[in-house]
């Protein structure tokens, strides 16, 4: 029997390929060498063969990678949620070098850190008195049990004792900060009552949480930001989302704006999700408030850096590629699937529904349109450069065309036509 091992190319044999010389330059000669002792060991296991070693090694050090997104979920959460616009991406690449993020240049001395994006943000929420920004949502809320019930009782409806991403949960990440959690009401029936009964001197403020990635529907009551507003401690309103105004096809979608008016004293929110902008935790309200969580020592841990600040800053003076893929035209989505379908084998406009996603509007379908394709091409698409990815759906691979943005649509069809060859 053929030792395998015999044909498996020797290290400097593979450092020397011209494939690598980018990578070489790049990362260095040994981070690249110990990518190809990896490869090596592979090909001598038999995982892949000896003249694959070179192709493995670039496969390893790709890092990142670009995904087109035909999931049919426009925040996808393992795809990094919303993509920034082309002015958030611009406003990027300057932060990226020396800027002014902290100085003013008018009288030459420090300035407030991002006031810009600051001055952004407020004018985008005129009802908020005051903002402030810190690296998500979940900070959000951390710093304000931190800042305002710390060794105090927040009082929270069982039915809004959420988990989020990655199996953590709300109630777990309220108590570490110190904070006693007065749980009230029952899973399904929460009364303004069971507030009133539970709120009283040890209570650092009332907390209602949105249920942005559930729904609970039947013999179900919650009170609204109206029925719980001044009642003689902050009610903090955690909108989680994203959205700062309404949004006409999102009508059970809170937004910001509506909820400060209607008497919440402050307001969490998503920077990446329904906004369309960079991963941060948005906190708007009243300006006592806002300037006790800006001054508390926690808030130096979470603030956001320079690159974050630019882009949210862009992301509040444009629309967004989010704000236009959720406003997308069904027949501009059918007249593209065809435009695909007809140079492809086996392959199918159909009617699609997609979602939100990313813990936005939970059970609201959006109508789209797919390319339907053989469920074998799943793999080499989600393995292609740049990757596809797609769902499954009745043995047939749907790619969902109302996330995946029309300059998007050269680059699919390549990888489909040289997948059909």
């Amino acid at each position: 029997m053929t030792d395998i091992r015999r044909f498996v190319p020797r290290t400097d044999a593979v450092l020397s390929d011209p494939l690598l010389a980018d990578a070489v330059g790049r990362l260095g000669r040994e981070r690249v060498k110990a990518a190809v002792h990896e490869a090596q060991d592979q090909a001598r296991a038999g995982t892949i063969t000896p003249g694959e070693v070179v192709s493995a090694v670039l496969k390893s050090l790709r890092g990142t990678r670009r995904v087109i997104n035909a999931t049919g979920v426009l925040l996808h959460t393992n795809l990094g949620r919303a993509r920034l616009s082309a002015r958030a991406l611009a406003a990027v690449e300057v932060a990226a070098g020396v800027t002014d993020v902290e100085l003013d240049l008018a009288t030459g001395r420090r300035g407030r850190r991002g006031r810009d994006a600051m001055a952004a943000l407020a004018a985008a929420v005129p009802a908020a008195e005051a903002v402030h920004v810190v690296n998500n949502n979940a900070a959000a809320l951390v710093l304000a049990a931190t800042a305002l019930a710390q060794g105090r009782e927040i009082v929270v409806s069982r039915g809004e004792l959420v988990e989020i991403g990655d199996g953590f949960r709300l109630p777990d990440l309220l108590a570490s900060t110190g904070a006693r959690l007065r749980e009230v009401g029952t899973t399904n029936r929460t009364r303004v009552a069971d507030y009133l009964d539970a709120i009283g001197p040890e209570t650092g403020f009332v907390l209602k949480v949105h249920p942005s990635n559930y729904r609970i529907e039947g013999f179900t009551h919650t009170p609204g930001i109206p029925e719980l507003a001044d009642r003689g401690v902050p009610l903090v309103a955690d909108a989680g989302s994203g959205l700062l105004a309404p949004e006409p096809l999102l009508p059970d979608e809170p937004d910001a704006a509506t909820w400060l008016a209607q008497g919440a004293d402050l307001v969490t929110a998503s920077g990446d999700k329904l906004l369309g902008g960079p991963q941060c935790g948005l906190l708007l309200g009243r300006a006592d408030l806002v300037e006790r969580l800006r001054r508390h020592p926690l808030a130096r841990a979470l603030r956001v850096d320079k690159l974050t600040l630019a882009a949210l800053e862009a992301t509040l003076s444009a629309p967004t590629p989010t704000h236009e893929i959720l406003h997308a035209d069904e027949a501009e989505l059918w007249q593209r699937a065809k435009a695909l379908v007809t140079r492809l084998a086996d392959a199918e406009a159909v009617p699609s529904t997609a979602t939100v996603g990313g813990g936005g509007a939970p059970g609201v379908g959006l109508g789209s349109v797919a390319v339907s394709l053989p469920e074998r091409l799943a793999e080499p698409l989600r393995l292609g450069d740049p990757a596809v990815l797609g769902r499954i759906e009745g043995g047939r691979l749907l790619l969902d065309l109302r996330t995946v943005l029309p300059e998007e649509d050269d680059d699919l069809l390549l990888l489909l036509s040289d997948l059909g060859r």
